[in-house]
């Protein structure tokens, strides 16, 4: 079966709008997991800009499903993992003026530092996933330091299919079905994300060597309009149509 991950940053990025402690990302946490989530997906950036510390202290208490922490190849960020051991880390790239995550890790040119950041992490008992693009080195590169994970970056698919350039977008799709294939054949398990809408789900979710989709800001948008649970479901329906 796909997996499905619900991130729940952008429910915190609402509540420190206004300073507030509505709305709840934990409690939308367990409402996911009701809904069908298999996994919750927390990115504990250097400049708290959504998720807080306390909030992972609070879902590392309270949730029943895995949490997959989210962030930066830091010292600190590294001492964070390695206090909770939470049951999944996935280093993803990050800038400080940026919006969002805008690329994939550089494992290839990095190759000796990420190998010694995860090790303890490996070590610790924590699921190491790398946040790459879908070019052929740096799926080598991340099979190569030991990563059990990698999660393809589909924001460029999705970016082009609103963007309406079609052409590009089929092309983009075709390259993560074979980043996909390499991961498999490597022996590393293979997840996607960013951008993904009820749209833009169904032919990444149909490309066979992936096991997870992790799915979030869509989902807390949408959720306004049809509450956090049926979006879930909605999702969850596509992706699995789309497994046939």
């Amino acid at each position: 079966m796909l997996r499905l991950g619900v991130n729940i940053d952008h429910v915190a990025t609402i509540r420190n709008a206004r300073g507030t402690p509505w709305p709840d990302p934990v409690r939308a946490a367990e409402l996911a997991e009701k809904a069908g989530a298999d996994g919750i997906t927390a990115h504990l950036r250097e400049d708290r800009r959504h998720i807080s510390d306390a909030d992972i202290d609070r879902l590392m208490a309270a949730l029943n499903l895995p949490l997959n922490l989210e962030m930066a190849a830091t010292a600190e960020m590294q001492a964070i993992a390695l206090r909770h051991r939470p049951h999944a880390v996935c280093i993803v790239p990050e800038k400080r003026e940026e919006r969002t995550t805008e690329g994939g890790l550089d494992v290839a040119a990095n190759q000796e530092f990420l190998a010694d950041f995860i090790a303890p992490l490996r070590k610790a008992g924590c699921r190491v996933s790398l946040f790459i693009g879908h070019e052929q080195d740096q799926v080598e590169a991340a099979a190569r330091i030991g990563a059990a994970v990698v999660e393809l970056h589909t924001g460029a698919y999705c970016d082009l299919d609103t963007e309406g350039r079609l052409a590009e977008r089929d092309l983009e799709l075709e390259a993560l079905r074979r980043a996909a294939a390499q991961a498999h054949l490597l022996g590393l398990e293979v997840h996607a994300g960013h951008g993904l809408t009820f749209d833009t789900v169904g032919p990444v979710a149909a490309i066979p060597e992936l096991r997870e989709l992790n799915i979030g800001h869509f989902l807390i948008a949408e959720s306004v309009f049809l509450g956090l649970g049926p979006a879930i479901r909605e999702m969850r329906r596509r992706m699995d149509a789309a497994r046939g």
